[in-house]
């Protein structure tokens, strides 16, 4: 399938159901509304195309910019690409559930992640955070400096209530991720979780609730998930 071909199925395979959805959550025009499953054809027959990902997130489609990610080779991505993509990132549905997806199966995973994590950009820290999520909840243990990683928790335990909303969310599933996917800290992660205590958050809308790692945690202990890693990052 070309780029014209793949918009043109996006087009039809989009529900306006899906479509008010996405953009209740952020997303702007112009975007089809595809549920992601329905993609899975597509991706079967195109699978690793790195160009026509590039063609499709460039148009700035929610529904083709999501594919591209899909379909992009992630292992041979640079950090100019990941770094052009998240420019492009305009809310937390490409930042989180696209770059960052496609970042956790590249070998620059965990640097380029750093760096965003370090910045003071909300879409970008959110995306460092998220990516360590995907990595952790793939990748075995062994892949990671656990004494990194337990600065990261520590660091959540410090800076978490003071950072904007999207950061904080990504913090919170940053912690139950590690305490449920990574076992040499499942202790020390519902320890911090617990810590911690609730996290006040403040949507676009003015609604406020509270969320916390270790209702999340404590369900996995009780349907004995401790160590789940999932095969693949992507669909």
């Amino acid at each position: 399938m070309n780029f014209e071909q793949v918009m043109a199925e996006l087009a039809i395979l989009g529900k306006d159901r899906s479509k008010k959805i996405y953009m209740s959550n952020g997303a702007q025009e112009p975007l089809f509304g595809v549920a992601t499953g329905a993609m899975k054809p597509m991706k079967k027959e195109i699978h690793i195309n790195q160009s026509l990902a590039e063609q499709l997130y460039a148009t700035g489609n929610y529904d083709a910019m999501y594919f591209a990610g899909v379909i992009a080779d992630a292992k041979n991505m640079t950090a100019e690409d990941f770094n052009r993509w998240m420019e492009g990132a305009y809310f937390y549905m490409i930042s989180d559930f696209v770059v960052a997806v496609t970042l956790a199966e590249s070998p620059l995973g965990q640097e380029i992640s750093d760096c965003w994590i370090a910045s003071s950009d909300e879409l970008l820290m959110s995306a460092g955070w998220s990516c360590y999520c995907w990595m952790l909840g793939n990748q075995k243990d062994e892949y990671f400096d656990m004494l990194k990683l337990k600065g990261m928790l520590d660091t959540i335990k410090d800076e978490v209530h003071e950072q904007p909303l999207r950061t904080k969310l990504a913090m919170n599933n940053f912690i139950h991720t590690v305490g449920v996917s990574f076992k040499p800290l499942h202790k020390e992660a519902l320890a911090i979780a617990k810590e911690i205590g609730n996290i006040n958050i403040v949507k676009s809308d003015g609604r406020a609730t509270t969320i916390s790692a270790v209702a999340t945690i404590e369900k996995n202990i009780d349907n004995g998930r401790i160590g789940f890693k999932r095969k693949h990052v992507r669909c």
